[in-house]
């Protein structure tokens, strides 16, 4: 009995022991040093900025592809360059979707409202995929004294065809890498960004 609960657990063990060296194997792979020339460039002037130094680390672009950047867990991000006067497309397009489309309740820059949430807080924590939820399905908060609602914006193609935009323009103010500014330059709107919103809009 002792002998086959021995054969039995080799198998786990084996596992276990697979699973230690491809966690040991990714941590390594996520140790490489960030390529430099997608390092960010931060106005240190904007004091409107609030920089969070571990979340601007976190978020920060580890890959550009197509003209859009991606951190390490591969999700959209921003970048920006020339001492913090020029931002990559998807932070604009993010910035000028959210004043269209999301200041209305959330306040300007994501500054929040009485009746609805700073975003900019919010994307603090928030991942990609909870972001990304929340927008297409909406979301309801209930308390004894309050009911919040946020619309669902799934059918809404002048929100979700730029869901990346909006997301990524909210991580710039969550870490910090984006103060209450309007972005002054922006690098070339991408043709892989044009395609999509083509696709998307039906156009």
């Amino acid at each position: 009995m002792l002998h086959l609960s021995q054969v039995a657990l080799r198998p786990i063990v084996a596992a276990l022991a697979l699973a230690t060296l491809s966690v040991v194997a990714v941590n390594a792979e996520d140790a490489k040093p960030a390529d430099k020339s997608l390092a960010n460039s931060f106005n240190l002037e904007d004091k409107t900025a609030e920089r969070d130094e571990k979340l601007l680390a976190k978020d920060a672009a580890v890959k550009v592809e197509d003209g859009k950047y991606f951190d390490a867990e591969g999700h959209p991000t921003f970048h920006v360059s020339d001492n913090g006067k020029k931002f990559d497309w998807y932070a604009y397009s993010g910035y000028r979707r959210y004043h269209a489309e999301c200041h209305v309740c959330h306040g300007p820059d994501g500054m929040g409202s009485t009746y609805a949430p700073a975003l900019k807080d919010s994307l603090k924590h928030l991942s990609y995929e909870e972001f990304i939820g929340i927008l297409a399905g909406g979301k309801q908060d209930v308390s004894s004294s309050d009911q919040k609602v946020m619309p669902a914006f799934g059918d809404n193609k002048n929100v979700m065809c730029y869901a990346d935009d909006l997301y990524v323009y909210l991580k710039a103010r969550a870490s910090g890498a984006m103060g209450r500014i309007r972005p002054g330059d922006k690098e070339e709107k991408p043709e892989a960004a044009k395609k999509a919103e083509k696709e998307c809009m039906g156009g």
